[in-house]
């Protein structure tokens, strides 16, 4: 039995915020709830620009990508971070979540090519189901 587990391969998620948004408290949370569904979850932070993220997602080998936004500079920096994955090949889902994503801004991030997107009312369940799914579900290593 352990052997079997052993062969699954954990979920790896990067969970970051782009430029000066420094509200981390939901990453934080997110963070653990991710963690006790049995994900890795490698934690950049706060203050991250593009490029940072798209080097910390090739050095991780993530299968996900969640970006926090607690102000509105995501905005700002998300096409740039989607043009710098594409640059290097990655097929990484990005997920964007936050206090400040209303229906409407999921909708527009969803036509710029983000996998999804979850406002305040997001529960845990939600969240965990969503990755999972992005990520392919537990696949052998």
């Amino acid at each position: 039995m352990n052997e079997a587990r052993n062969a699954v391969k954990k979920i790896r998620v990067l969970i970051a915020m782009l430029g000066l948004d420094q509200h981390e408290v939901g990453a934080i949370a997110v963070t653990g709830v991710l963690r006790d569904a049995g994900m890795e979850v490698v934690y950049a932070g706060r203050f991250n620009l593009p490029q940072a993220v798209v080097k910390a997602a090739l050095e991780e080998g993530v299968d996900v990508i969640g970006l926090s936004c607690h102000s509105w500079e995501y905005l700002y920096y998300l096409d740039e971070l989607l043009a710098l994955l594409r640059r290097h090949g990655l097929d990484i889902p990005v997920i964007v979540g936050g206090s400040v994503v209303t229906p409407g801004d999921a909708q527009t991030l969803l036509a710029k090519g983000i996998s999804a997107a979850f406002g305040p009312t997001a529960t845990p369940d939600e969240i965990i189901a969503t990755v999972t799914e992005l990520a392919g579900a537990a696949t052998s290593a």
